[in-house]
C-alpha cells in the first residue's frame, strides 16, 4: 500500500498507461518546429515530451523527463488575470480588456483597429494580457514582479521558484511587435504607464520557470475552482477561478480553441515554451511539456498527448 492507501499497482498501472500515449504522441515532434522568434527559446531540445497529473489527494503521476524547467509564457495570462482580478475587481478590468475569443493569431494587431477606443478583446491574446499585466499592483517593476512571484510560488507550493533572465532579456530585446501593441493600446488610454518598464514586467512574467509537476499543480487549484487541496485554503475566489477557467475554454489555445475543445475538451492555456496546462474540473490537473510547436503556437505532441488522454480517461466537460 502507499502512504495515501492507494494499491501501489494502481500507481505502476497509471504511468505505464502514461508511457505509452507518450509514445504515441511522439509520432508526431517532427512535424512541429521550436520557437526561434525568441532566441532563447530556440535552444530547447525538440524532442522532449512529458506530462504530471496532480490528483486532489497529493497522488502525481509523471512521464517523461518532468524534471525539465520551462518558461510559463502565455500560460502566465491566466494566473496574472487572476491575480489582477482579486487585485481591481471584474468591473475595472472588463472595462479595459474584453471577454470574447477571436480567429486571429495571439500577437495580431489587426483587431485592436477595429475595436471600439483600442480595446483588446480578451486577456489571453497578447494585446489583452499586457493591458491585464499593466494592472498588477505595486509600486514599480520590482515590487509588481515579487507580487507575482509569491502568487506562483504559492500556486506550485514551490517557494524557490524563480525566472530565467536569460530568456527575459532576450524576450524584452526583440518584443518589437509587442511595443507597438503597447502604444497602440496606449494611445486610447487602456495603458497609461511607460511601454518599457510594462514590457520589462511582463517579459519577466513570462519568463517564470516551472516543471511539469509544477504546471500540473497549478492546474489542479484552477481545476477545484480556486481550492488547494495541500494547503486546504481558498487561494483564488471560487468566482475569479472559473472566469479563467472559461477564458481557458473560449481563448487558451490562441485561434485554435475551438479544435481543442472539441478533440479535448477541457480548460487549458497553452506556451511557445511547448507547456500546456489543462484543469479537469473537480478531478485534476495536467501539466505538459513539448517544445515542438504547430503552425499556431502550441505544443504539437503535446496536444496530441491531451487528445489521447482525453479519450482514454473520458475527460471532456461536453
Amino acid at each position: 500500500m502507499t502512504p495515501n492507501g492507494f494499491r501501489e499497482e494502481l500507481v505502476v498501472k497509471t504511468i505505464q498507461e502514461l508511457n505509452e500515449l507518450i509514445e504515441k504522441a511522439r509520432e508526431f515532434i517532427p512535424y512541429g518546429k521550436v520557437a526561434s522568434y525568441i532566441p532563447a527559446l530556440a535552444r530547447a531540445n525538440k524532442k522532449d515530451l512529458s506530462v504530471a497529473v496532480y490528483l486532489p489527494d497529493g497522488r502525481h503521476y509523471e512521464a517523461g523527463d518532468t524534471s525539465t524547467k520551462f518558461t510559463l509564457q502565455s500560460i502566465s495570462k491566466v494566473i496574472v488575470l487572476a491575480l489582477v482580478l482579486m487585485d481591481r475587481g471584474e468591473d475595472y478590468v472588463f472595462e479595459r480588456v474584453g471577454m470574447e475569443p477571436t480567429g486571429d493569431p495571439f500577437n495580431s494587431i489587426a483587431k485592436l483597429e477595429k475595436t471600439s477606443a483600442g480595446k483588446p478583446l480578451n486577456p489571453m491574446i497578447n494585446a489583452g494580457a499586457l493591458a491585464v499585466t499593466s494592472m498588477i499592483k505595486g509600486i514599480n517593476v520590482e515590487d509588481r514582479f515579487d507580487r507575482l512571484m509569491d502568487f506562483v510560488r504559492l500556486l506550485t507550493g514551490n517557494p524557490e521558484l524563480s525566472y530565467s533572465e536569460e530568456v527575459a532579456k532576450s524576450e524584452f530585446e526583440t518584443a518589437h511587435l509587442n511595443r507597438s501593441l503597447c502604444f497602440f493600446m496606449k494611445e486610447h488610454g487602456i495603458i497609461t504607464e511607460d511601454v518599457e518598464k510594462l514590457l520589462d514586467l511582463y517579459t519577466k512574467q513570462c519568463s517564470i520557470e516551472v516543471n511539469c509537476l509544477e504546471l500540473a499543480k497549478i492546474g489542479l487549484v484552477f481545476s477545484l475552482n480556486g481550492w488547494d487541496p495541500v494547503t486546504k485554503q481558498q487561494v483564488i475566489p471560487e468566482k475569479i477561478a472559473q472566469i479563467c477557467n472559461t477564458f481557458m475554454v473560449t481563448c487558451g489555445m490562441y485561434n485554435a480553441s475551438g479544435e481543442f475543445a472539441i478533440k479535448v475538451g477541457i480548460p487549458a492555456k497553452s506556451g511557445v515554451s511547448g507547456g500546456v496546462m489543462g484543469a479537469v474540473p473537480r478531478r485534476f490537473g495536467i501539466g505538459v511539456y513539448g517544445p515542438s510547436l504547430d503552425e499556431i503556437g502550441n505544443s504539437i505532441a503535446g496536444i496530441k498527448l491531451l487528445e489521447l488522454l482525453s479519450k482514454h480517461y473520458n475527460l471532456s466537460i461536453f
